[in-house]
């Protein structure tokens, strides 16, 4: 059964930077990304990358600020997040699709708070 470790989170001032990773332990991967839940708000899409091609998509809030990237050696995918502002306080999610048809397998979160 696939499994994903997540790390990197933290507590950060505003403008700071901090990086997540997200190690699969399968290795079957169509796609991995990132999802965030702050308090009393839904879990919303950050970004993801197709595994084969290294295609990424973001939401438009973190577009030119956040960057994510794979290293398929190590099964691993990190989120990159500059510039950090307090609305991007949220606990992350690291998500994983084995293949097209398969729903996605979910990481245990990680929190990142942003101080202003």
């Amino acid at each position: 059964q696939v499994q994903l470790v997540e790390s990197g989170g933290g507590l950060v001032q505003a403008g700071g930077s901090l990086r997540l990773s997200c190690a699969a332990s399968g290795r079957s991967i169509y796609r991995m990304g990132w999802f965030r839940q702050a308090p009393g708000k839904e879990r919303e899409f950050v970004a993801n990358i197709m595994w084969s091609t290294g295609v990424t998509y973001y939401t438009d809030s973190v577009k030119g600020r956040f960057t994510v990237s794979r290293d398929s050696a190590k099964n691993t995918v990190y989120l990159q997040m500059n510039s950090l502002k307090p609305e991007d306080t949220a606990a992350y999610y690291c998500y994983l699709r084995p293949r097209f048809s398969d729903p996605e397998i979910w990481g245990q979160g990680t929190q990142v708070t942003v101080s202003s």
